[in-house]
């Protein structure tokens, strides 16, 4: 969730001056340093790329779609308590060329691997997807040989943990996407860390990362590396 602190409102005497300046551009009377401070106070520049990422990011369409317990969730989040409309992300649409958000909620079979695929496929460019829960993202406690994760047969943008994860954690899922469709995502933990893949990483006295196959001396075959 986040957690915003406005400014107070201006007073009355804030605001009726506003409107006199308001007046006196109007009327033609702001000039030279007066005038400058107006517009550049009202008028913002930006990129047709940000604009548009900005508009996919407060209006995204879900899929109408659920796997398992964890799609019990995902309904409750259009709910007063939650109300995801405030981001925009309310309307689930039931065609999927109609949507833009595939949101994973529950196990994946082998079997229904390939329908979720072609689901994805038939969607709106750009789009994007959420594995939402345990059992989605890495099989969870079904770790078995009947169910697959999410991103071995499609491209996950977010995964959010849990099992069932809450409404709330689903919303920041939703919020974490919104800020990588804006273009300034929050560091996930890889960079974070320096992890890349699976290899170790070793944390020297000076506190700089380092990956062990780059440490001389450290064979990562081994059992003691």
């Amino acid at each position: 969730m986040e957690i915003v602190r406005r400014e107070k409102a201006a007073p009355p005497e804030e605001f009726r001056a506003k409107q006199l300046r308001a007046q006196q551009m109007l009327r033609g009377d702001l000039e030279s340093a007066d005038l400058d401070a107006y517009v550049e106070e009202r008028v913002l520049t930006t990129t047709l790329e940000r604009a548009l990422n900005w508009t996919r990011s407060n209006s995204m369409f879900p899929m109408t779609f659920g796997l398992a317990c964890c799609a019990i969730e995902m309904m409750s989040i259009v709910g007063m308590r939650v109300d995801v409309a405030r981001f925009g992300s309310e309307a689930f649409r039931a065609s999927p060329r109609q949507a833009d958000l595939l949101i994973l909620s529950g196990r994946v079979s082998i079997k229904m691997a390939p329908v979720i695929r072609r689901i994805y496929d038939q969607m709106l460019e750009p789009k994007w997807s959420i594995a939402m829960g345990a059992c989605c993202s890495s099989t969870g406690v079904f770790n078995n040989y009947a169910l697959v994760p999410a991103d071995k047969f499609m491209p996950v943008d977010v995964h959010v943990p849990g099992c069932p994860p809450r409404p709330e954690a689903l919303l920041h899922g939703i919020l974490r996407l919104r800020s990588q469709i804006q273009g300034h995502p929050d560091m996930a933990w890889r960079p974070r860390y320096g992890g890349e893949g699976t290899e170790e990483v070793i944390v020297p006295d000076d506190g700089d990362l380092i990956k062990a196959e780059n440490v001389p001396g450290v064979d990562l075959t081994s059992d003691s590396a």
